[in-house]
């Protein structure tokens, strides 16, 4: 058999079918099967580049991240916009529906798979927080729109808590724990100087999601 002239692309195409997958029928229920299927291509192949349906998964959500990492370093480094002015931004950027629908829909609930949840906890404590909450608080210290002498530490809380307890995909959560928290995570903050934080257009995002992650399995479907 003759070498792949274009492992790029087959990377790319396996990565684009799995993406689209998980989207309709969510991580738990696409099989790699379906991914051979769906390509085209031997098990062979996939395999070459992947060794299992999880590290496609992670390539999916890598791509994901870097797309939402290009628009909020547009936020960070917007000149225009105050501290708190960016904070607010941010998090409704980051809970724009084109963009977070799709990890709502195709990731498993994180208490149910660990590396998934620390992988979650990673990318906030050494990417998020660091690279982009951190240097807006700074610069709402410096501005006077935000109130602390602690920004690395107000970064990766104010993270932790929205990226995972406010996080329909954690676990299981009603529309009505979700208001709750997010009533609580701003009174929390206020004293920082960041009130409002989340907001009720946001809210509305967020309960919009418990609805929607995790939709019935399509056998699940037909029986009801």
């Amino acid at each position: 058999m003759g070498r792949n002239k274009y492992p790029e692309e087959t990377v790319r195409k396996i990565v684009d079918t799995a993406e689209s997958l998980f989207i309709e029928k969510g991580y738990d229920h696409t099989s790699l099967q379906d991914i051979i299927q769906a390509t085209g291509l031997s098990k062979g192949a996939i395999y070459h580049h992947f060794t299992s349906k999880e590290a496609i998964f992670y390539s999916v959500c890598d791509r994901i991240g870097q797309r939402n990492g290009e628009v909020l370093s547009a936020v960070r480094d917007d000149p225009r916009l105050s501290g708190i002015v960016k904070l607010r931004t941010i998090f409704k950027v980051s809970l724009h529906p084109d963009r977070q629908a799709k990890m709502f829909c195709m990731m498993p609930y994180l208490l149910d798979n660990a590396k998934f949840l620390t992988t979650e906890m990673r990318s906030i404590f050494f990417e998020v927080a660091p690279f982009f909450i951190e240097p807006i608080i700074r610069q709402g210290m410096a501005d006077g729109s935000i109130h602390t002498d602690r920004p690395r530490e107000l970064a990766e809380a104010m993270m932790l808590l929205s990226d995972i307890w406010l996080n329909p995909i954690v676990r299981p959560t009603t529309p009505e724990e979700i208001v709750a928290r997010c009533a609580l995570y701003n009174c929390l903050f206020n004293s920082f100087g960041i009130s409002e934080l989340i907001d009720r257009e946001i809210i509305d995002t967020l309960v919009r999601y418990t609805e929607m992650a995790h939709p019935p399995a399509p056998e699940e479907k037909i029986r009801d």
